[in-house]
């Protein structure tokens, strides 16, 4: 069985939660794990607020964009913003990689996506948004008697 469902939301960091939230309440109908699902409540926001902080740097007035599509124990992700852009992906994706260093940021967003989600992928250039792609297989939990 496929399902899917689409949310745009403003660019706004109060809407963080909104998206963790909604994912979460979504990807709940497959039965995945705690650990699963805090996977990804995690991804999510780390996604969310890269487009907020590093693609719209912070201004309001924006969208981010977040499809989730469900078909056998997968989860398929697309988080989308039309904001600066990254000019070097590969250098974005390095653990303690930071474009707002004045921000106090860790640098390791795309570090933990990539090691909760089983494929990330990030399509973006400068001047035309970002998408950020992440599926994960959740496991068949064994349910004992």
């Amino acid at each position: 069985m496929k399902n899917e469902m689409f949310v745009e939301f403003a660019s706004v960091s109060e809407n963080e939660s909104f998206a963790r939230v909604t994912v979460a309440s979504f990807v709940a109908q497959l039965d995945p794990t705690m650990d699963e699902l805090t996977e990804i409540k995690t991804v999510v926001s780390e996604a969310v607020t890269n487009a907020i902080i590093h693609g719209y740097n912070n201004e309001p007035g924006h969208h981010v964009s977040i499809s989730c599509m469900l078909h056998g124990g997968e989860v398929e992700l697309t988080i989308k913003d039309n904001g600066i852009g990254i000019g070097d992906v590969d250098e974005a994706r390095q653990p303690l990689y930071t474009s707002k260093p004045e921000l106090e940021r860790s640098g390791m967003g795309f570090t933990i996506i990539e090691n909760f989600m089983d494929v990330l992928e990030i399509i973006s250039s400068p001047e035309t948004g970002t998408t950020v792609h992440m599926t994960k297989q959740l496991s068949k939990k064994t349910v004992s008697k």
